[in-house]
Formats: C-alpha cells, structure tokens, sequence
C-alpha cells in the first residue's frame, strides 16, 4: 500500500511540474546535438560552445570552391554542411564527401550564417530579402523583404500550444523582425535607432541584441515589447551570447562586456590596456570563461565572474572570426590566414592550419569536425583522417 501511495504522490508531482514548469512554455530555445550544429554559435543563446570531442591533431578533409568570398559562418546538419557566399549563392554540400548537393541562388552576397531546423534553411543575403528554402532539395519556400541587407544570422524560437514557430533577423533597415517560420508573414517587428549588424540571442522567453545605435536591446519574444535598454556607450557589431540572466558582448570602444539581464546593470568590462582595438568577434561562453578575439590581433579568455584576464593569443592579424569551445579547446579564425585550435585553459596554441586567406566567419564544430570558410572563397573541413 505504501508503495502505491508513493507511486501515486510521484504521479503528481510530475503531473504538476508537466503543467506549470518549463515544459508548459509557448515557446522554447534549441541547442544543437554533438552531430550537428545547425544554428549559429551552436546554440539559439549564441553561447558559442560545442559538445562534441575533437583530436589534437586535424587534417583537411575536403574543402569547396566558390566563385568569390566567404564571410557566411557554415552549419551542420545531419549529412549535410551548408553556408552562403558572396557569389550570392547558398550552398548544401555532402558532409562526407564535399560535393554540392543543391545551391540557391540570391540577388546579392550571402555574409549571414544560415540556421537549419525541420529541414527548412533560413538565410538572409545583402539583397535584403530573408530567404527560407528546402533544405533537402533547396526549393524556396517563401521569402520575406526588409528595407536594407541581412549581415547576421537568423535565430529560432519554437512555438508549441498554438504558437507559431518564430524567426527572428536584424537588418540594416534598423529593425528587428519577426516572422512566422512556416508562411514568413511579419509578426511583429521592433525599431531601433541604427543598424543590427549581428544575430539576435534567445532563450524562448526573451530576444537579446545589439546594434549601431551602442544599445544591448532585451525583447519579449511573443509580443516584441521592449523590456529594457542598455547603451555601451558605443556601437556593437558582433552578437551577444545570453548564458543564464547575463549577456557578454563586445562593442567597438575596446571593450568586452557583462551585463546582468536582472538588473540592466553592466557587472564587468574588460580591455586590452596597452593596445585595445573593437570586437567585432562574438563571445563564447562556457562556464568560467569568456573567449572572444579582437582587432588587437589577439583571441582573449577572461573570468566569466570577474572579467578578469585568463589568457592571451596572439596571431598575426585582426581576430573577427567568433571562436567556439570545444573539449577545453577554442577553435578560431584569424585573418592572418590561420585556423588555430588552442588549449582552453592556458592559451597556448595545440594545433594550425595555414589557409592563407583572411578568415573572418565563425566555425562550425559537430561530430569531431570543423568547418570554415576564408575569403579566398573556399569552404574547408577538418577532422581525424577517415
């Protein structure tokens, strides 16, 4: 009888926890898989972190050319690897192998990362239009036009309960829009003073983003009604990463950034004293550290509590490329023309590739393999030899 009775109270304590816990929200936030990483920093927060192992030691698998630069950061979902290009087309391309599957071509270059979910691509190009397309065939699904270029990521937020399933894009046109993933029609949109440049973070409930404006925005993501402001007191070109109630950003006055979403106050700032220059890089966050790289030619790890200095790498040439942690390893661009993989707890270089070509886009890390694409206009994979 005891038994039973236990059984019966377990019962409904999950019953209870199933309607008025996180499983009752509208609408949720995702995270790739250790197979994939199918949004833009890995995550719907932009934390910038991989759940995958990687080998000290990488070699070039495959790599792709395309008919002029890559600025887009690629993504990876299950056989597939896809990413834009200045030649104005988005490419999907066979994981494995390298060969293209399917391209779509746009009316200007593709800079912004693409997201991929339910095998639908999104994908907004400097044309201004904001594209979703099949992602296994790659027919176009419906497009949806802003005023001005698309330079940053889409991110998704996904209904349940009636909710629509949401996309949500900045644009130079200085608004944040959000629409309906399955007809692309407006939802609702939200003006600011210059423009977005960068990928709005989420964690279902709250959209989070900078722009030209110095402003870090904080949005309801059902309504679009602002909730709070923060100016950094100077412009934010990369995006921000919303780990827990913080955010961490960097803006263009040398500075990297913690501010707490509960109060709207900035916790901690951190430059490079003798010798800061903007970020431009998106931060990757784990959790002790912030890894972000800057025009200083440095990558830099700092203390996530304090904003204190860990460690500094430095390469040869501006550091825009948005670095990823990985198996205490931080992967990332230079526009020295180099991929390095670097030991995430001393900051002392592990591995290196030459590509020799400036690379300023974001790697994607899933299933023991990197991708990246450099401005010679070639996209190139990495991993243990097959």
């Amino acid at each position: 009888m005891k038994y039973i009775i236990r059984l019966i109270l377990l019962f409904i304590i999950l019953f209870f926890f199933s309607c008025t816990g996180e499983q009752n929200n509208s609408l949720k936030s995702i995270q790739s898989s250790q197979y994939d990483w199918n949004l833009f920093r890995g995550d719907t927060r932009l934390s910038g972190t991989a759940r995958c192992t990687l080998p000290d030691l990488l070699n070039l698998l495959w790599s792709f050319k395309t008919d002029d630069e890559i600025k887009s950061s690629p993504v990876i979902q299950d056989s597939m690897v896809y990413f834009g290009s200045s030649d104005g087309f988005i490419y999907a391309l066979n994981r494995n192998t390298g060969s293209k599957v399917w391209s779509y071509l746009t009316e200007d270059a593709v800079e912004a990362p693409p997201v991929v979910y339910n095998q639908t691509l999104i994908a907004g190009s400097m044309d201004g239009f904001l594209y979703a397309v099949n992602a296994v065939n790659g027919q176009l699904l419906w497009k949806y036009e802003t005023e001005d270029r698309i330079m940053g990521s889409a991110n998704i937020v996904v209904g349940h309960e009636g909710q629509p399933t949401r996309v949500l894009v900045g644009s130079y046109d200085n608004v944040m829009h959000c629409v309906d993933m399955k007809t692309g029609k407006k939802i609702w949109s939200f003006e600011t003073e210059s423009f977005i440049n960068g990928a709005p973070a989420t964690d279902g409930h709250r959209v989070i983003f900078g722009g030209c404006d110095a402003n870090l925005y904080v949005l309801s993501t059902e309504t679009g009604k602002q909730l709070a402001a923060v100016n950094t007191e100077s412009y934010i070109a990369g995006s921000a990463a919303l780990v827990e109630d913080c955010a961490y950003l960097g803006n263009y006055d040398d500075k990297l950034i913690c501010i707490d979403l509960q109060t709207n106050a900035v916790i901690w700032e951190y430059g490079n004293e003798t010798n800061g220059a903007p970020f431009f890089s998106s931060p990757a966050v784990d959790d002790k550290r912030v890894v972000a790289g800057s025009r200083d030619d440095y990558v830099h790890c700092v203390d996530r509590e304090t904003g204190q200095a860990i460690w500094m790498f430095r390469t040869l040439g501006e550091v825009d490329s948005s670095p990823v942690i990985c198996d205490n390893k931080v992967i990332v661009g230079s526009g020295d023309g180099n991929l390095y993989m670097i030991n995430l707890l001393n900051g002392e270089k592990i591995w290196s590739y030459e590509i020799g070509s400036a690379i300023t886009g974001s790697p994607a890390v899933a299933d023991g393999i990197i991708a990246i694409g450099a401005e010679d206009g070639s996209l190139y994979v990495f991993g243990a030899e097959l």
